[in-house]
């Protein structure tokens, strides 16, 4: 009998030849992230273990993303917490403000991830990893400051949900609106510690931000992990990134699935995940007639702060300005994109349009920093979650959608495509 592709890592990972879903298994780790506010429990617990040194110095990541630049005294104490810890064992994969990046972009961006690669991250994003064929998952920071002694984790082998997406997608369609509409589909309940395995001529079409993005947000709908089969797209991706050997693998024809769900694409419009819940999806054609205002508009984060998504949001705001009564902030994914979109001109026009342009955070993702909301306050944003309070008051509300939707709100002021703005040029990312 075959196995799935996150079936085969797990077991290569632990020194088996196969396994099966339901097994729990010791498997070794190729990658420990942390950030800085899961790291300082991670390494209390890692002190507990009493091993007094890592496992291995170049397997553990500590990226200092969610509150810097510093924003008060705490996260200040807390970054210098692991700031000492890095130094202490010298960890080779740190970053700290000036070269950190959104964590979730900068590991791929710096090759620090690789296909066939067990990655477990005190971060519930960390299945983003998935996109370039690792299986990665999040945990909690007790497990991972374990990891960080003994280089293990403890994991129960997953059952694999098979989505197969067809279909050409229509303009500014991108991977956010796919996953979007399959976490709509399949509700926040709909893989519960599942693989989601992403397939079919869509995805093979779909760019590396785009299937980066679809994997992120797997956890959206209680997914253990997202992953999919590497393919030429992704060796072209880590070519000049990963320096090290890596072994890739992919699903078995015979693998066996405890579900396949099949998604026609080609009349799937872009989407928006009206509030609380990811999964409350509408198309944009039934929103855009509802001409719900907004106050503030964020475009960036872990899910969509990537080079290509800026792209998208400048092409779209060329020559425009943001709406009077809204504010727009744009989060970088990481040094890397700030710079290329310098060279580009993508800041030059955002903040031509009267974005405010940050330094790489995850910022008000979190409720953190950044463009906190206020009491009663709407936002459309391209971040991952619009759960309560999330982004700020609790009588705030948070729509999400891709960077072409919220560029196209941020100038009219209400929910809206870009097709609804006078002259658009049609700039759709390319597949």
């Amino acid at each position: 009998m075959g196995m799935t592709i996150a079936e085969q890592i797990l077991a290569a990972k632990c020194g088996r030849t196969s396994i099966g879903p339901g097994e729990f298994v010791l498997a070794s780790v190729d990658v420990a992230l942390a950030n800085d506010i899961t790291a300082p429990l991670a390494i209390k617990t890692f002190e507990q273990v009493g091993t007094g040194k890592v496992f291995d110095e170049n397997k553990i990541a500590l990226v200092l993303d969610h509150f810097t630049p510093n924003k008060d005294i705490a996260s200040a104490n807390q970054s210098k917490f692991v700031r000492e810890f890095a130094r202490k064992h010298k960890i080779v994969h740190f970053w700290d403000t000036g070269t950190v990046g959104i964590e979730h972009c900068l590991l791929p961006e710096q090759g620090i991830v690789a296909p066939g690669d067990l990655v477990v991250g005190a971060d519930s994003h960390t299945c983003t990893y998935g996109a370039l064929g690792a299986f990665a998952t999040g945990m909690g920071s007790t497990d991972l400051g374990v990891a960080f002694a003994l280089g293990k984790a403890w994991l129960k082998v997953p059952e694999t949900i098979k989505f197969v997406y067809s279909g050409e997608l229509r303009p500014w369609v991108s991977g956010k609106d796919l996953i979007l509409h399959t976490i709509g589909e399949i509700g926040v309940e709909g893989a519960n510690y599942k693989a989601m395995e992403f397939t079919g001529p869509t995805i093979d079409a779909l760019d590396m931000a785009g299937r980066f993005t679809m994997c992120n947000m797997a956890i959206e709908a209680g997914g253990k992990a997202g992953i999919m089969n590497p393919d030429k797209k992704t060796e072209e991706y880590i070519k000049g990134r990963v320096s090290r050997e890596y072994k890739v693998y992919k699903s078995d024809p015979d693998a066996v699935y405890s579900d396949t769900i099949e998604v026609d694409c080609s009349h799937l419009e872009p989407q928006v995940s009206f509030p609380h819940l990811p999964s409350n999806a509408k198309p944009i054609s039934e929103v855009s007639a509802m001409r719900i205002p907004v106050d503030q508009v964020v475009i960036g984060s872990c899910t969509n702060g990537r080079i290509e998504d800026l792209r998208v949001a400048a092409g779209i705001m060329k020559g425009r300005k943001v709406h009077e009564g809204v504010r727009c902030v744009v989060l970088p994914g990481t040094q890397r994109v700030s710079l290329e979109a310098i060279k580009e001109g993508l800041f030059e026009t955002l903040v031509g349009a009267n974005c405010a342009v940050t330094t790489p955070t995850c910022g008000p993702c979190l409720g953190g920093h950044s463009g906190i909301l206020a009491k009663g306050e709407r936002a459309v944003s391209t971040t991952n979650r619009n759960f309560i309070g999330r982004m700020g008051d609790t009588s705030s509300e948070i729509y999400l959608a891709s960077p072409a939707i919220a560029a196209a709100t941020a100038v009219k002021g209400y929910i809206c495509s870009p097709d609804d703005l006078e002259t658009t040029t049609k700039v759709a990312r390319k597949q």
